[in-house]
């Protein structure tokens, strides 16, 4: 039985007894039921809501699953390391260790010619300072 059920039950019981709404102790009784029926209303309509949240929020978990299988359809779940095979072979991928969180982060050239790359773990900014690398190379070529 639902509480507006019940409620509607006590609303009957108090009628079956023909309170005098007139005397005090009427006024008070007649005053609670009314009152227990407005929170049996409410609460039902919370309860709907609640309902289409919930619903709403699978739609919106099924969405996210489609857009993570698309995205990360690359990704070695094993190693957690991008496979790969599905590098551009003319790409030059480079690896370093963040010092804060110590994971693996992997970028290409474009990110070593900038100098620096931020840790997608921690957000930790890490720099190169390739003008030692640019030396050598100086003295390779006399």
């Amino acid at each position: 039985m639902e509480i507006s059920e019940k409620v509607a039950y006590l609303k009957g019981l108090a009628e079956g007894m023909e309170l005098d709404t007139e005397k005090k102790e009427g006024k008070l009784l007649a005053a609670i039921i009314d009152v227990l029926e407005d929170i049996a209303l409410e609460l039902e309509d919370i309860q709907d809501e609640q309902a289409e949240l919930a619903d709403g929020l699978d739609a919106v978990s099924d969405d996210l699953e489609d857009v993570e299988d698309i995205v990360f359809e690359d990704w070695d779940d094993e190693d957690d390391e991008y496979e790969e095979d599905e590098l551009d072979e003319d790409e030059e991928c480079y690896a370093t260790t963040c010092p804060t969180c110590e994971e693996t982060i992997f970028f290409d050239d474009s990110i070593l010619e900038d100098g620096e790359v931020i840790c997608p773990n921690c957000g930790e900014k890490l720099e190169f300072d390739l003008t030692s690398l640019d030396e050598e190379s100086g003295e390779d070529e006399e």
